[in-house]
């Protein structure tokens, strides 16, 4: 019930209608962060892609000015040097066995799967485990790499990994409630530029439809996408 009343707070604070200024969107959303821990603020964007074709799938990584505001739990799957590698570059976990035999059982307590590929023959016998909680390493996201310290340095760096869904939605986290106006600012507009500049060659018609900000608890505030535009050009 006190979930229900503070949604209701938050979507009668603002004109659900009206499409913001990412720096009026921006205040409207810290404003109406008020669970009592630190929401993330997030960003959904409505393209005009048919990602049922592989032409039209947008997908790629990012690291933000600003990172995410949450500490990533980084495994690394490596053997041999590359694991005294990724020990000094500050993995959390690393290893080989022991954490296959693990994952099989069920355990799967981490943010972020790092695997050299020499380790992919037996990494890839856990897709089925891995691939639907987004844990699967990738060679497209950078988590499928010999060069381990780079990987886990833009991982808690907050490396973002975007992608459109079957409708061609996009949403990623862009920070913390928490976080200063100018932080989340600089965020939105550096994840927006990214996903301009991948635009598919294929993609016709208006790309962006629609963009909106919101964090954990409160509903998304829409922003004026010609105004972003204009402004992410200057």
């Amino acid at each position: 019930m006190k979930l229900a009343k503070r949604y209701k707070a938050a979507a009668e604070s603002f004109d659900r209608l009206t499409r913001y200024s990412l720096s009026e969107a921006v205040d409207i959303v810290k404003k109406n962060a008020t669970a009592r821990f630190d929401e993330t603020v997030e960003v959904a964007a409505r393209l005009g892609v048919d990602p049922r074709h592989s032409e039209q799938q947008v997908r790629g990584t990012l690291v933000l000015p600003h990172g995410i505001g949450k500490s990533v739990k980084v495994l690394v799957i490596a053997k041999g040097e590359r694991e005294k590698e990724a020990k000094d570059a500050g993995a959390d976990l690393v290893g080989t066995d022991e954490y296959i035999a693990k994952i099989k059982e069920g355990w799967l307590d981490v943010d972020k799967i790092i695997a050299t590929p020499d380790m992919m023959s037996e990494v890839g016998k856990l897709g089925k485990i891995l691939g639907p909680k987004g844990l699967m390493p990738n060679p497209k996201s950078g988590t499928v790499t010999f060069d381990v310290a780079k990987a886990i340095k833009e991982l808690k760096a907050g490396k973002i990994e975007y992608r459109t869904d079957k409708v061609g939605n996009v949403h990623v986290p862009v920070g913390k409630a928490s976080f200063d106006k100018e932080k989340l600012v600089d965020n939105i507009t550096v994840f927006m530029r990214e996903l301009v500049r991948t635009k598919p060659a294929a993609a016709k018609g208006q790309y962006l439809k629609n963009v909106s900000v919101s964090s954990t608890m409160s509903p998304g505030v829409k922003l004026d996408v010609q105004a972003l535009l204009t402004a992410m050009k200057q």
